[in-house]
């Protein structure tokens, strides 16, 4: 057990928790970042970023995520590649446990994000790794010339299609429905581009293959058609879970465990603040998880001085 009592612990280091550090920290408490074994967020999968303020150019997702965490750095924040494993209140103090170590802190701010929602159809997850993937700039290489489906119909799936457009012969969009949800911008880019063909009121059945894919059986949901077609890649982006497992008996959650907001960032326990895709289920972009990591900030140094800590 630490001895020292941090004035905030934050759990999870992508827009939102690294933005809460940066605020913080500058605000003179005591930050503890405890960032996870695998740190960053999403960002860490995403190539260019077009749409964060301030760089007219595009970034790369890793470039902005390590130049957050060394702002955070540089204001005085301690990052830990460490997950939390348990959250619990220790007389005034909350208690933070990890494989490594507990930490002691006066407030906590959870903004653990959200990880791949996967296809309950059979084959998806066994193959996993195997030419099944939720992430194009991670894997969009190993398909050099091939045949590959993504699945979904947002934003999301519109940039994995791009990214595999640029190794793939072939990309197939699978969507449920007769249209996009994506932004009209991104669907216009998608369209446009001659390796694109889209399967509309379509829905993966299964995914076949012994050590890789092979092909998906695909169904029509309007007629009822069944096929099966030669796949070489499946990329799934139809959204995402909160990571909010460990919360659970802590703080509320709605029914599908995202943490519940009672008035701006504050949870239904004192003292403990939420920011990001851990609670926002409707925007989900890098920008407002920042800015829900900023509001989070300001309304736990205002709680720490009201305490008066």
């Amino acid at each position: 057990m630490e001895e020292k009592v941090w004035d905030v612990l934050i759990i999870g280091s992508g827009p939102a928790g690294l933005t809460a550090a940066i605020y913080t920290s500058r605000g003179a408490a005591s930050t503890l970042v405890l960032a996870g074994s695998s740190w960053g967020g999403q960002l860490m999968l995403t190539t260019d970023v077009e749409n964060f303020p301030g760089f007219p150019q595009g970034i790369l997702g890793p470039e902005l995520m390590g130049k957050m965490k060394l702002q955070a750095e540089r204001f005085g924040s301690i990052i830990r590649y460490e997950d939390a494993k348990e959250i619990k209140l220790a007389g005034v103090y909350f208690e933070t446990r990890t494989d490594q170590a507990s930490y002691k802190s006066k407030s906590i701010i959870v903004a653990t994000g959200a990880a791949t929602k996967w296809l309950d159809a059979p084959g998806v997850k066994e193959l996993i790794g195997r030419g099944v993937s939720s992430c194009a700039p991670c894997d969009a290489a190993f398909f050099k010339d091939k045949k590959v489906a993504v699945v979904g119909g947002g934003d999301s799936a519109m940039e994995e299609a791009l990214v595999l457009t640029k190794f793939a012969s072939e990309v197939v969009i699978i969507h449920r429905r007769d249209e996009f949800r994506a932004s009209k911008i991104m669907q216009d880019r998608v369209l446009q581009n001659p390796k694109v063909k889209v399967y509309w009121n379509t829905e993966v059945k299964e995914a076949k293959g012994e050590n890789k894919l092979t092909s998906l059986v695909l169904v029509n949901n309007k007629t009822g058609e069944e096929r099966e077609e030669p796949f070489d890649g499946l990329f799934v982006a139809i959204g995402h879970i909160p990571q909010s497992e460990i919360f659970k008996g802590f703080i509320e959650l709605d029914e599908k465990g995202y943490v519940k907001v009672f008035d701006s960032t504050k949870t239904s326990v004192e003292g403990v603040f939420v920011a990001g895709d851990v609670f926002d289920f409707k925007y989900k972009q890098a920008v407002t998880a920042a800015g829900f990591g900023c509001m989070a900030a300001l309304d736990v140094l205002a709680y720490l001085e009201e305490i008066g800590g």
